[in-house]
């Protein structure tokens, strides 16, 4: 018997074949999902693959399967976090007109509502704990830091005061800012108070207003 398959049989396999892919990242997400509902509702340590598999209505062998181990879900989880938080700095720098604009962008971005949402904030909270024990989780944390000083620096360096100026003005002002970022959103995620979050953000943009305006006014006097 021929095993060359025919051409119905060839159309047919292109066509299951996306609709494979299409099933299979649904179920990711769905264990995605899973992951931030266990981890929200019980803590990272307490959070188990059955756990998992319980929220999400499937075998303990599936999740397996699919993420190998609990830091393999982590990692899947928290990559799909930062897709998130990617993109929604995406579209707030598209309407970004001026540097300043940019900067606070990244702050809106990185202090958003969404960024304190309870699930999210567990989640980021327990990659955080898990970075210096979790060689994969540092360099993720090492890329996160890294994109977030170049977006800032990339921000500062063309504002007209600090173009004037070295690029280690820049980057000095882009880690102090990055440093706020992270450290208020720590303070804020652990704060019973329900306007924290808002906070935060005011307090870093504050931040970056109050630099830039002081390099306007020094650099008017010097110029």
């Amino acid at each position: 018997m021929s095993t060359v398959p025919s051409p119905e049989g060839e159309r047919a396999d292109v066509v299951a074949r996306p609709r494979r892919h299409a099933a299979e990242d649904v179920r990711r997400r769905q264990l995605i999902e899973a992951t931030i509902d266990a981890i929200a509702a019980v803590g990272f340590h307490a959070t188990t693959l059955v756990e998992i598999a319980g929220r999400a209505g499937v075998s303990p062998g599936l999740v397996a399967f699919y993420f190998r181990d609990k830091n393999g879900l982590l990692e899947a989880t928290l990559r799909h976090l930062a897709v998130q938080l990617s993109a929604s700095l995406i579209a707030l720098q598209r309407d970004a007109a001026t540097p300043r604009a940019r900067v606070l962008a990244v702050v809106d971005a990185t202090l958003g509502p969404t960024q304190f949402d309870r699930r999210t904030a567990s989640v980021w909270l327990a990659f955080w704990a898990q970075v210096p024990v979790v060689p994969r989780f540092a360099r993720i944390q090492r890329i996160y830091a890294a994109r977030l000083l170049a977006n800032l620096r990339a921000g500062f360096r063309a504002h007209p005061s600090l173009a004037r100026l070295d690029g280690d003005e820049a980057a000095r002002l882009a880690a102090a800012t990055a440093a706020m970022i992270d450290g208020a959103w720590l303070r804020a995620t652990l704060s019973p108070d329900v306007g924290a979050g808002a906070r935060a953000r005011d307090l870093v943009a504050g931040f970056v207003e109050g630099r830039l305006a002081l390099l306007d006014l020094a650099l008017m006097h010097t110029g």
